[in-house]
């Protein structure tokens, strides 16, 4: 039996090898940009598709990621999905949580209980964006709880098993739609334990068009909603000067 020569195959191969490697660099910094974004494209359930969910969801949809709404209504959310297009569908919270590799939770924290019951263990793993914020004359026991913890460590305790991250508590919603248009020009401040997690927040907060600040741990959280010095728009120079004074 005649013998193969292999070492012809490894020279063609890394001859081939080298040829793409050569013919990607010559692309424009630009377009090898986009190429690397694209292959970070993700899926994302987002669970409360009010102001926020509804917002961020659709920026993220159009940057490209696969997005998959839910709330209580599912008709509201079918006509959402049907209005962005190829990239979003809807579901409900359950099906949100198993489809998607990051999560978004946007609602009332007073439904936390009930709705972290409901999921079971699809959410361990999972990077959880908290946008939720702890009112007491809303959500009543549980926001004063979470007050007293602090949120970002109450957020842990409330969601076991999964790495949480704060994000998207400190600005008004109504902004949540529009500063793609405009970008990097407002502070995002974000707050969570895992360095991967937040790494991941932090792309999918500049798709979004804020600029990520991390400004601590979970102990961190607590300054990550309306009525602390880190709410309402700054830049992200502003965002740290704040944050540095702040204690855990």
């Amino acid at each position: 039996m005649r013998e193969v020569d292999r070492s012809g195959f490894r020279r063609r191969d890394l001859l081939k090898a080298a040829g793409a490697a050569a013919a990607l660099s010559i692309l424009p910094l630009g377009a090898r940009v986009v190429m690397a974004a694209a292959a970070q494209k993700m899926k994302i359930g987002v669970i409360g598709s009010g102001h926020v969910g509804s917002a961020l969801g659709g920026v993220w949809a159009h940057a490209g990621n696969i997005v998959m709404f839910s709330s209580r209504n599912l008709d509201n959310d079918k006509k959402l999905a049907a209005d962005l297009g190829a990239t979003a569908r809807a579901g409900t919270p359950k099906e949100a949580a198993a489809f998607g590799e990051v999560l978004l939770f946007s609602v009332p924290y007073s439904a936390f209980p009930e709705l972290i019951r409901s999921l079971g263990p699809s959410l361990k793993g999972k990077i959880v964006i908290n946008a939720s914020n702890p009112f007491p004359q809303r959500d009543g026991d549980i926001a004063n709880e979470a007050r007293a913890k602090g949120a970002g460590l109450f957020d842990e305790q409330l969601i076991p098993g999964a790495k949480v991250v704060r994000a998207f508590n400190a600005v008004g919603s109504a902004r949540m739609a529009s500063a793609h248009e405009d970008p990097g020009k407002i502070g995002m401040p974000i707050a969570g334990s895992d360095k991967h997690a937040l790494d991941v927040v932090a792309q999918l907060v500049r798709e979004s068009g804020f600029e990520p600040v991390v400004v601590g741990g979970p102990e961190m959280g607590r300054y990550l909603m309306p009525g602390t010095p880190l709410a309402g728009e700054h830049t992200p120079e502003e965002v740290r000067r704040i944050a540095a004074g702040l204690k855990p």
